[in-house]
């Protein structure tokens, strides 16, 4: 953001105070001031800015301050006044709330990147966005893939950064701080992309955040969308991708909305349901009563297209063995998973049962 607006701000209040106001960085440099000489200097000391926006004002070397905050709830620009009075702090309060009014002004009328923001989070009505991507000059109807990262374990103030350095025009790629751990990237891509490619561009995120920063992540990653009104549902997408992933594909670290299947659709049904579906299922027998060696067998023998003989060979046991295992199941839950439809069952509420515990519910 230009500091001539902050400076438009402090020329129309200069006249109603002889203290010094100014406005620094995140780096303690002044990018305007009622002080002209004071422009472009930087504060020898380091300056304690409360990082949340919603807190006081705090003193630091003869000066109050008070951090403009931004929609990440971290400061990017801090307000100052010259002494340490009651004067200074009300000056202080007073010229934030008119720095973070201009601040937001600006961003709405002229930071294409606010207004990415404001679509995917649902903060503008469709009928405005037309009008003001003309107004910023964004094409509409270009393709846009939408990829949500979230940052595992830790997370690091420097990886929105990091990631704007892999697709440095920022005239067509967004990258917007969501919250404290999920950072959004909003690229434009060929309308013939395909999910290959896409994986590509999410591997090179994940890997430039391991390597550079040591930060571990997941990334949800929605439909493409063929114009800007369509951003806020693949946003939505690529969140219910990370959850979804969670319950059901652990070890994935890229997951695909398009890709979920029917777990999306199980994770969206209340867990009344789930239960229900469940208990009428497992008539005879419920699906904890399975030990874990026969959900092991269970599981293979999905992975294998319910195969026996070819189960049997990864399971390193003879076929009659695992028939044998297969009759016993049969015997315990009323399902013979060698018939398609028993196993289509069995499969859904295996998934089903997961989906509970992932919600406390054993």
């Amino acid at each position: 953001m230009s500091g001539r607006i902050f400076q438009s701000v402090i020329v129309q209040m200069k006249e109603a105070t002889d203290k010094v106001i100014g406005v620094v960085d995140t780096e303690g440099v002044v990018v305007a001031c009622s002080e002209l000489s004071m422009i472009g200097s930087q504060f020898d000391q380091s300056v304690s800015i409360p990082e949340e926006f919603g807190e006081q004002v705090s003193i630091c070397d003869g000066r109050t301050f008070k951090a403009i905050g931004n929609w990440t709830n971290r400061f990017d620009y801090a307000v100052f006044v010259d002494g340490v009075d009651d004067d200074a702090k009300c000056i202080c309060l007073l010229a934030a709330i008119a720095f973070s009014e201009a601040k937001t002004y600006y961003e709405e009328k002229y930071d294409k990147s606010a207004f990415i923001k404001n679509i995917i989070s649902d903060n503008i009505l469709p009928g405005d966005i037309y009008m003001r991507a003309k107004e910023l000059h964004v094409d509409c109807d270009t393709p846009r893939a939408v990829f949500l990262i979230r940052q595992l374990d830790k997370t690091d103030m420097s990886s929105a950064e990091s990631i704007q350095a892999l697709f440095p025009d920022k005239q067509r790629d967004f990258v917007i701080s969501a919250s404290e751990n999920d950072i959004v990237l909003v690229k434009e891509v060929q309308a013939s992309i395909d999910s290959k490619e896409l994986e590509k561009v999410a591997t090179q995120v994940e890997n430039m955040l391991l390597n550079d920063i040591g930060v571990r992540a997941v990334i949800g990653v929605g439909s493409v969308a063929k114009h800007l009104r369509e951003l806020a549902e693949r946003y939505k997408e690529a969140q219910v991708a990370i959850e979804v992933g969670k319950v059901f594909d652990t070890e994935k670290s890229i997951i695909y909305y398009e890709n979920l299947g029917i777990g999306r659709i199980i994770y969206q049904l209340p867990t009344t349901l789930c239960e229900m579906f469940l208990s009428e299922v497992f008539k005879k027998s419920p699906i904890d009563a399975l030990d874990q060696e026969t959900l092991y067998t269970i599981n293979k023998f999905f992975e294998n297209n319910l195969n026996v003989s070819e189960t049997s060979r990864k399971l390193f046991v003879h076929r009659n063995t695992l028939v044998y295992r297969l009759e016993k199941i049969k015997k315990l839950t009323g399902l013979d998973l060698r018939e398609f439809d028993h196993a289509i069952v069995f499969k859904v509420a295996l998934m089903v049962k997961k989906y509970l515990n992932s919600q406390g519910m054993k």
